[in-house]
């Protein structure tokens, strides 16, 4: 990212293209899914993405602490870039669990869990675009953080319904190995609502 563009455009960029890279890697998760092959080699390909995020976040926290003034709070810049580094690490996490607990095949709530931290990352990266133009897409911008609170809503069902069904099982080891891979596709979801509790934060902050 050039020192030469502004500092407003240096900061929401990096805000913008993490969000982004969040949305590559929680769509490959799916992609992963849904073409249940070579998954050591699709897993591996994630954690690339989620190693990107980390230095998003690096270049990020460098910039904060060359750049005295900031667009918003240097605070709030840096509580956004963590909380979507965290979402990109627990959808690694996630994938890196398929491969690790050697899960022949994916069940039906851990693909539908997938599914919603990919809406959920798309109303991320949407609210992200209407950060720096706040004043004027308030209501876009509320609206996207209503509907990722939605989704972590049903994500929740979907994971306490997943668990009781997995209990029912006789296999203790199944039952680890698939307890793992919903907790971690689950605190995905949770994640994505805590960048929009972040959002929400900023959204009152400067109203």
């Amino acid at each position: 990212m050039s020192i030469l563009l502004p500092r407003e455009d240096r900061f929401y960029g990096l805000i913008e293209a993490a969000a982004s890279n969040v949305s590559k890697g929680a769509e490959m998760l799916v992609a992963m899914l849904n073409d249940y092959t070579d998954i050591a080699a699709k897993a591996l390909a994630i954690k690339d993405v989620e190693h990107a995020g980390d230095e998003l976040t690096h270049e990020t926290y460098d910039l904060l602490n060359r750049i005295f003034v900031t667009p918003l709070d240097r605070e709030d810049i840096g509580a956004i870039s963590s909380a979507l580094d965290d979402v990109i690490d627990l959808v690694e996490a996630a994938a890196d669990d398929f491969v690790l607990c050697g899960i022949e095949e994916p069940l039906p709530p851990a693909m539908e869990m997938a599914q919603l931290i990919v809406q959920s990352c798309v109303q991320i990266e949407e609210a992200m675009g209407y950060l720096r133009r706040l004043n004027k897409d308030r209501a876009a911008f509320r609206d996207r953080l209503t509907e990722i609170n939605r989704l972590e809503n049903q994500g929740d069902t979907i994971y306490r319904n997943a668990i009781q069904t997995l209990f029912q099982q006789s296999d203790p080891v199944m039952i680890l190995k698939w307890k793992q891979v919903y907790d971690h596709l689950e605190r995905a979801i949770d994640a994505c609502e805590d960048v929009a509790d972040v959002l929400h934060g900023v959204l009152l902050k400067y109203a």
